[in-house]
Formats: C-alpha cells, structure tokens, sequence
C-alpha cells in the first residue's frame, strides 16, 4: 500500500452491495481484468474501478498489473474480522434462546 492510500474499514468496504457482488464474483475465481467483471454490472469501468479501490483499501482485493492490464482477485483475510464480530453475536444469542428455552419449560 502506498503512502496516498487510505486504510479503509472492512465493514465499510462491505457495506455496499455492489462491493458485496465484486467480491462474490472474484471469490469464484483466481483473478479478473477490469473489462471482465465489468461486464457483470449495469455501470461503467470508471465506478466499477471506484469499488475495486475501495476494496483494496479495505485489504479484501489484491491488484496486480500484467503488461497494461490490472487483474483483481480476493483476498479474503479481513473478513475474519467481521466473521469473528459475527460469532461473538451468535453465541450471544444462542444463550439467550437456551435461557429462555428454560423459562418457558420451567412455566409449563
């Protein structure tokens, strides 16, 4: 990451939908050229680019110029973070269901 780039939050990053989809599709692959996962969207280069930069800042795509082409692919790390928010929450609320499994059986 150069000195220019922001470091974006991964939740920021994923907040959008159609950043959700771009990395849906490079998950799907090893790597894509612009012009390809273009394609997939009804917007041009130019905003598609603006998400995949996002994401890079973000640290969820990788890009890597071959000749004058860049190819993007996932990198999926970060995701941890919001995985591990997301357990945390699940267990959260798997005890309080068991709790008030208990409640209700204990009424009864």
């Amino acid at each position: 990451m150069n000195d220019n780039s922001q470091v974006r939050d991964v939740y920021d990053a994923v907040a959008d939908p159609t950043r959700r989809k771009l990395l849906q599709i490079l998950a799907d692959v090893d790597e894509l050229p612009l012009h390809e996962i273009t394609i997939h969207f009804e917007m041009g280069r130019t905003a598609v680019s603006k998400h995949l930069t996002i994401l890079k800042d973000a640290g969820l795509v990788i890009a890597r110029k071959v000749g004058r082409e860049t190819r993007y692919r996932l990198n999926a790390t970060p995701l941890k973070e919001i995985q591990d928010w997301v357990s945390f929450y699940e267990g959260f609320w798997k005890e309080r269901i068991d709790k008030l499994k208990l409640l209700l059986e204990e009424e009864q």
